[in-house]
Parts: structure tokens; C-alpha cells; sequence
């Protein structure tokens, strides 16, 4: 009865710890509320409203807290590193008895050779290929007028949850119409995508589950 409990309390605890939202490489608020902006009193029987002023000849594009932004993500890394490395080593030794206790003795002679060589090689390639979108906030306006930008988007699904997590410094001038920015022209950019999706989990408790039968069959 002693093992059936411990195999039902051990699947338990995996069940529960694999549901726990995953660790952050992003270190900042996910949001930020705007800052309330004081009313400005309507003027009329003038061209210019400050009320309603709106660049004619601009969209509205993200610039203060609050605002928002969408990322498309666009990040394809390579890198290959080899090593080679080999050595060799060689040794003689030669020797000659001509006399035993102060008399002649034929000649013997002893001798040995050794050798010892090595060679290694290694070689590592990685690849990387991770492509989307998220829409983050504006956390932060630099003294510059650059945009520090967070947010992340989490994705439900059958067997667990996705999270996609970015932020970064973002130079308005890279804002294109419709208030996107690549990833790739996003400074000091943190992206990345977590799960804490079940699977692993349910193969760890089919080995426990197959440990304990072991130990008392059905």
C-alpha cells in the first residue's frame, strides 16, 4: 500500500511543477500605464487647436510611455568552431655487457624502442531560426528620445502554454508605417520563447509509474 502512495504522490508533485511559468531573460515591467496628460483648454476662432493639435503630415507613432509597438521578429544565428590538435613522441635506449664480475663474458647487448602519437579533432555547428511578431509596450523614454520597449504574448494551448517575451531599445527613426521595427535593428534586444508544456513531464512519470510496478506488479 506504501508504494502505491509514494507513486501517487510522486506523480502529483511532477504534475504540479511542470505548470509553473517558466524563468525570464527579461528583467522589466511586461507593461506601463500612459501618463495622465493634464487637459489643455479648447481655444476657438483660431486655425491652430492645442487641444486637438495632430501633425498633418505624420502618423501617430509610438513616442511616449504607454504607446505601443509591434516587433516583428526576424533572428537566423550560425556559428561553427573546429579544433585540431596532434603530437608524436619517439624514444631509443641501447646497452651492452662486455664483462661479468671482472671477466669477459660474450657480447650481449639489450635495446628498446618506444613511440607515442596523438591526434584530435572536434567540431561543433550551431543554428538558430526564430521568426513571429508581438506587439510590446513603451516602458521607458530615454533622455535621447529612444523607446525602451517589453511585452510578452502567451499562447494557450492543449498541453500547456507558449511564452514569447522581447525587450529592447528602439531608435524612433525605425518605426515604419503601421508602427513596425525588426528585431534586428532593436538595441540591446532580449527575445525569447518559453513553454511549460507537460510532455517532458508525463515521460518522467511513465518511468516512475514503470519503476514502481516494478517493485510491486498489479
Amino acid at each position: 500500500m506504501t508504494k502505491y502512495l509514494l507513486l501517487i504522490v510522486s506523480l502529483l508533485l511532477l504534475s504540479s511543477g511542470c505548470a509553473v511559468t517558466p524563468d525570464s531573460i527579461v528583467k522589466q515591467p511586461m507593461t506601463a500605464k500612459p501618463t495622465a496628460v493634464a487637459p489643455t483648454k479648447a481655444s476657438s476662432g483660431g486655425i491652430y487647436n492645442a487641444a486637438a493639435y495632430h501633425p498633418l503630415f505624420e502618423d501617430r507613432r509610438p513616442r511616449y510611455i504607454g504607446d505601443i509597438v509591434t516587433i516583428n521578429i526576424v533572428e537566423n544565428t550560425s556559428a561553427t568552431k573546429t579544433g585540431e590538435s596532434s603530437g608524436s613522441k619517439e624514444g631509443k635506449a641501447a646497452s651492452e655487457i662486455t664483462s661479468l664480475f671482472g671477466r669477459k663474458v660474450p657480447g650481449a647487448s639489450v635495446a628498446g624502442a618506444a613511440s607515442n602519437s596523438y591526434k584530435d579533432k572536434a567540431e561543433a555547428n550551431a543554428s538558430n531560426e526564430f521568426t513571429g511578431s508581438i506587439t510590446v509596450t513603451v516602458v521607458d523614454v530615454l533622455p535621447n528620445g529612444y523607446l525602451m520597449v517589453s511585452g510578452e504574448k502567451q499562447v494557450s494551448l492543449d498541453k500547456g502554454t507558449e511564452f514569447v517575451r522581447f525587450s529592447g531599445v528602439i531608435n524612433p527613426d525605425t518605426i515604419t508605417t503601421g508602427n513596425f521595427v525588426t528585431s534586428t535593428q532593436v538595441a540591446d534586444a532580449r527575445i525569447e520563447y518559453r513553454t511549460n508544456s507537460k510532455i517532458d513531464g508525463a515521460a518522467v512519470a511513465s518511468m516512475l509509474a514503470r519503476f514502481f510496478l516494478s517493485l510491486a506488479p498489479l
